[in-house]
């Protein structure tokens, strides 16, 4: 899974799609559906005495979107780029930007059996 919860991302195909970055909302599927802030708005009709509206009426929430449509957003880059993974030098898993090879990130903590030998 290359996008997580809390990351950036630019939407590169629908109708929402442009160079601005987004923030994830959640990860759903095992990575394969996203819930994007701002982007594939709907409405929810509720009835009255519903605990998330209740005075009942029309609640507009983001739907989830193919993880597909979305690329990561390399800040250091200032835009939409490829993932990888890599082991750093002590044994922990990284992301990194394809585009300018800096970090995005630890994803496991280290383990030795990764780390390189000096």
């Amino acid at each position: 899974m290359k996008i997580q919860r809390g990351d950036s991302v630019v939407v590169t195909a629908g109708d929402q799609k442009g160079p601005a970055p987004h923030k994830v909302i959640n990860v759903l599927d095992g990575g394969k559906r996203l819930v994007v802030e701002g982007i594939n708005r709907v409405y929810k009709h509720v009835r009255r005495g519903h605990p998330r509206s209740p005075q009942g009426g029309r609640l507009q929430l983001e739907a989830p979107i193919d993880s597909s449509n979305v690329k990561l957003y390399c800040g250091s880059c200032n835009q939409a780029v490829r993932v990888g993974y890599r082991y750093t030098d002590d044994g922990a898993k990284e992301r990194w930007c394809k585009t300018c090879s800096s970090s995005l990130g630890t994803v496991s903590p280290p383990k030795q059996r990764y780390a390189h030998k000096k």
